[in-house]
């Protein structure tokens, strides 16, 4: 694939994000895939990586940290750049400044984009006391990942946080560390002999800047016998020496020199509260030294309090002293720990980050077409329908809803007078997943007209009394298309019965409403996207099993909906049910799916929808009535559903 990186920060300024850029354009390369770099121009030349194109662009540097440099370029420029590159996929890595404009320009371009979270910006502004600073980048940083197709974060703090700010379509992916270049082979007796003769070593490695907060290592000065040593650089490296008198400074190492200082730790120190990740924690564990951290952050993630080291009280510098101390004091202890912190990152290789990575990729690039379906956008928008692991085993299945659920307009296959909605397709299939020669048992209570009020004072309680061990709800459509729905109000209405089905040990699949595809529909969009939402919503806090519908476009096709506009015909009712047994791990079921397609004949488009339809809606809305009026479901007990084993018991022979 075409891969195009957009980068904040780049050659020859090395910190983590562009650690991590170069790691992904080597992998790239080895795979064969095509990489294209858009980065700040910090030098006139820079040499290419894995081959990798290079596009820089004319920055400025920060006055007070001239390293970090801003990208002020149009987003007309960046577009023109990837429009001749062409990507399958824009990778923002730390995006901020530059990340937002090529946000703005993969979203212009149809472009999935995927953006890695490296960079707490907004810790950076309350560490610098900059509170109208935070309130703006705080609202910035939601903005920038809510436009991207998706966004990787690296630890669960930083997930938390990103959450908080309203960002959704979350996923974890961490990083990787070099085993090779970082491992405790590496010490040196005459490295620490030049450094630190006769000396214990407590050692940082990091940027030296105010968000850092190295200054709280003075509290290590004291110890006995132990010397503090200093690799990095930064604004903040005057004032440090000052601070810190005993300690040494190294300045800025890379490559074999760091992994020698790295190893010739006897601790390692991470005072930092706004890390997203840590990486310089990995590398020390990989070379075998044992890490005390504040327990906040990325820290928390990689951290094992007790076995590889410790995680002090965020601010408490007491705590930090003392922590270092026991490991200082103890050396069986210290060894332990050693041994366990190579062992902690045995299997975080970038090889294998590297693998998640694509898989992201790919998720991006299958989301994409989707969102550019989308009629309109809430808080959260639909992830990709996922398959259980190991498929569940229900016996009692009972369907609520509406004449979507009852099956209006599908006459397929049935007696005149009745309808086969995609409920009743669904029930065979999870029969037919039932081991043994047990009977499966299926209710259908929805009936036509029905709104969510009529789920918690009519279906739930008859749905309770038949004990199933699965319900569907798919609700709320005739609701939101009345005078002045509230999507939210209503939601919060269908998660009172969600609760009481959840409390009662059933399962429970929720199913997003859904629109077809007609100009008509979008003066819905907008409520139909915020229900949406808040069904995820929903699903997700009483881990629900969910259909959500918005990621399947092909249901707004008119091909799907019956000659009235607003119902399924047979076609859509057999998408709809193999999609739901899709998610509800039935096997093969979209396979089967297709073979059900293809040995059925929808009846063809009939006209007369003004008078057939259209009118009769309008007179019983006048004298307000309702198709519903009158009607109970047509499966209020349960129907009795044959097993595999039942089938082939019967069929044996006496």
């Amino acid at each position: 694939m075409r891969v195009a990186l957009i980068a904040e920060s780049y050659l020859p300024h090395m910190n983590g994000v562009t650690n991590s850029v170069l790691h992904v354009l080597r992998h790239l390369a080895a795979d064969g895939h095509e990489a294209l770099v858009i980065a700040p121009r910090a030098s006139e030349t820079v040499d290419a990586v894995a081959g990798a194109r290079t596009e820089l662009l004319t920055s400025l540097p920060l006055p007070s940290y001239p390293q970090v440099r801003v990208v002020f370029a149009r987003v007309a420029r960046i577009a023109a750049i990837l429009r001749e590159f062409r990507p399958d996929v824009v990778h923002l890595a730390s995006p901020f400044v530059l990340g937002w404009q090529a946000a703005l320009a993969a979203d212009a371009l149809h472009t999935a984009s995927v953006a890695v979270y490296q960079t707490d910006v907004v810790a950076y502004t309350q560490r610098y006391r900059m509170p109208q600073a935070t309130t703006l980048a705080a609202a910035h940083v939601a903005r920038l990942h809510r436009r991207t197709t998706l966004t990787l974060a690296p630890s669960t703090a930083s997930l938390a946080q990103l959450e908080g700010l309203g960002v959704d379509r979350l996923r974890m992916w961490a990083r990787g560390v070099d085993g090779e270049r970082f491992r405790p082979e590496r010490r040196s007796d005459a490295w620490r002999a030049g450094v630190a003769p006769g000396e214990r070593i407590v050692g940082y490695v990091g940027r030296l800047a105010p968000e850092k907060q190295v200054e709280d290592l003075a509290v290590l000065q004291r110890i006995p016998g132990v010397r503090l040593v200093i690799v990095g650089d930064g604004p903040s490296r005057p004032a440090l020496e000052r601070q810190l008198p005993g300690a040494v400074f190294l300045g800025h190492l890379r490559g074999e020199a760091l992994a020698e200082a790295m190893a010739g730790f006897d601790v390692f120190v991470h005072p930092g509260e706004s890390e997203t990740f840590g990486q310089t924690i990995q590398e020390a564990h990989a070379s075998g030294v044992p890490v005390v951290a504040t327990g906040t952050g990325g820290p928390v993630d990689l951290v094992r309090s007790s076995i590889d080291g410790w995680l002090y009280r965020p601010g408490d510098l007491g705590d930090l002293r003392a922590r270092v101390e026991d490991l200082l004091g103890d050396d069986a202890k210290r060894a332990a720990f050693a041994l366990a912190s190579r062992e902690a990152v045995a299997e975080r290789t970038w090889r294998s980050l590297y693998g998640q990575l694509l898989g992201h990729y790919d998720e991006a690039r299958a989301l994409r077409p989707i969102d550019d379906l989308l009629f309109a956008r809430a808080a959260t928008r639909p992830s990709i329908p996922m398959s259980p692991d190991e498929p569940r085993r229900w016996s009692r299945y009972v369907a609520l809803g509406d004449s979507l659920t009852e099956g209006l307009c599908d006459t397929s296959r049935t007696p005149a007078g009745e309808y086969r909605g995609w409920a009743d397709r669904l029930a065979p299939l999870l029969a037919q997943t039932r081991g043994g020669a047990d009977t499966f048992r299926f209710a259908n209570l929805a009936v036509r007209s029905r709104r969510v009020r009529d789920l918690a004072g009519e279906q739930v309680p008859r749905a309770l009394a038949l004990r199933p061990d699965l319900v569907s709800i798919l609700m709320g459509a005739n609701d939101l298309v009345g005078h002045r729905a509230d999507p939210v109000a209503l939601a919060a209405e269908l998660e009172v019965s969600v609760r009481v089905l959840r409390a009662a040990g059933t399962d429970v699949l929720l199913v997003t409403p859904f629109l077809p595809r007609r100009r008509a529909a979008r003066l819905f969009a907008r409520r139909f996207a915020v229900y949406a939402s808040e069904i995820r919503r929903i699903a997700r806090i009483h881990d629900c099993l969910l259909l959500d519908v918005d990621a399947l476009p092909e249901i707004g096709d008119v091909a799907m909906w019956a000659d009235d506009k607003v119902h399924l015909r047979s076609r859509g009712h057999r998408f709809l049910a193999y999609r739901a047994a899709d998610v509800l791990g039935v096997p093969d079921a979209e396979a089967i799916g297709e073979l059900d397609a293809a040995l059925h004949e929808d009846e063809p488009s009939s006209a007369g929808w003004l008078r057939r339809d259209a009118l009769p809606w309008v007179w019983r809305r006048v004298r307000g009535r309702t198709a519903g009026d009158g009607l109970v479901a047509k499966h209020d007990a349960y129907v009795e559903l044959p097993g595999p084993g039942s089938a082939r018991r019967a069929s044996s022979p006496a």
